[in-house]
Formats: structure tokens, sequence, C-alpha cells
């Protein structure tokens, strides 16, 4: 499996290589690899507004005392659902990428060894479930539905941008491609979700499927998409 994923990441110009901190990709000087003891994910906990940022507004706790348990479809690095858990959700994370699975949980494993408390709290709040987003929303249908479902589908790279596109975003673009079928999650996360379905877009971006949110809260070059099905209960 490892060699496939290793092979994977060299067709698009990547080594897959695993290091003593921890698997990554590495392309020259650039490095991916999912971080939660450092960096801008460490700073996003400690330091990043707490409810007050965007995506703890979009998924509803900025409400009161609610702290609404999340599936985080298309999880990618874990960034969201990262922020989300600190904030006290229990977070459940699919990703289809084989290869990016590979990164998260060498991630989750890593911080969970932490001797940071308040670090393993946060990580023993998130799940990477195994298989895509489509097949863990049918089973979570019959046993235990989210209060929330998190979409954050790969829009496709604009031609114009590659300047300013991420390293890590420009890699996942030429690992895993466009998130071509994602219109079909949004109806499926419409009759799962218990509460409201949350999608992150580019601002300028068309609605997903077509579909007109309810409510839409604007930044700067990303916006969130939201779908209320119905007002979310006090504990």
């Amino acid at each position: 499996m490892v060699e496939q994923l290793v092979a994977q990441a060299a067709s698009a110009g990547w080594e897959l290589v695993n290091e003593p901190e921890g698997w990554m990709l590495r392309q020259g000087k650039s490095r991916i690899a999912v971080d939660f003891t450092g960096g801008s994910n460490h700073h996003r906990r400690l330091h990043g507004g707490g409810r007050g940022q965007p995506v703890a507004k979009a998924v509803g706790l900025k409400a009161g005392n609610i702290v609404p348990s999340v599936l985080d479809c298309t999880a990618g690095l874990g960034r969201d659902a990262f922020v989300l858990a600190s904030l006290g959700c229990r977070v459940q994370l699919c990703e289809r990428s084989p290869l990016v699975q590979l990164l998260l949980q060498d991630g989750l494993r890593r911080a969970a060894a932490s001797d940071d408390t308040g670090l393993r709290e946060t990580i023993a709040r998130m799940v990477l479930l195994p298989g895509d987003a489509v097949a863990q929303m049918a089973a979570l249908a019959e046993t235990d539905r989210p209060d929330v479902v998190f979409l954050d589908p790969m829009f496709p790279e604009r031609r114009k941008a590659s300047a300013a596109v991420k390293k890590d975003m420009a890699a996942f673009h030429a690992l895993v491609g466009a998130d071509e079928d994602a219109d079909m999650l949004l109806p499926l996360a419409l009759q799962l979700a218990r509460y409201r379905v949350v999608v992150k877009r580019p601002r300028h971006a068309p609605h997903l499927a077509g579909i007109k949110p309810g409510l839409v809260q604007e930044g700067e070059s990303t916006r969130f998409d939201i779908y209320p099905l119905r007002s979310m209960q006090q504990p």
C-alpha cells in the first residue's frame, strides 16, 4: 500500500517520505505534512479567535452553549476539523484519498502522544473514518446522525492562480484532483444532518449542486453557504 502511495506522489513530482517527525510530501524545499502540535494549527488553537472564527460561526457554535457534532466529509489536511474540535465539537472526518489519509492519520497519531493535555483532549474529539464520505453518510444515517455536515470540496484550480495557490493546495490538485462529483454530496448531506449543512466555497464559486443556501456568510476569499434544516436546541 505504501509503495503505491509513494508511486502516486512521484507521478506528481513529490516524494512521500517517513522522516523522524512523521510522514510528509517533499519537493525541493517544500514540505507538506499534517502537524497539529505546532505551526498554524497550534496558533489557531491558542489564538485563533475561538467561537468568533468564521467556521465556528458557520456550524452554529456562536449560538449560546451549543456544541454540535460535525461530520467533515472532505477533511483534507484536517485544519477546519481541528479548529472545531479545539472548541469542543466531536468531529468525524472523511477523506477519500489514501495518500491524504496517511498524512492525516499520522498527524493525529503524533498529536495524541503530545505532552500538551489540551491538545490531546482536542485530538480525542477527532475520529478519522475509513472509506469515502458517501459510504460513511449511508452508515451514519442508520446509527449516529451528526448535527452538522460540513463540506469543503476541492474546487478546480484556476489557470491564472498558480502563483497565489499555496503549495499544499497545488499538491492536492496534482495528487487528488478536483472533486468533480462534489455536487452529489450536498443532497446526501441534507438528508443526513440533524440541524444544518455547511458548504465552504471560494467566494465567487457557484452554489454546490445549484442549490441556493438559506444563509451565506461572506469572507474575503471564501464564503460559507449554510443550509438550515431546523433550529439548534440548547443542551
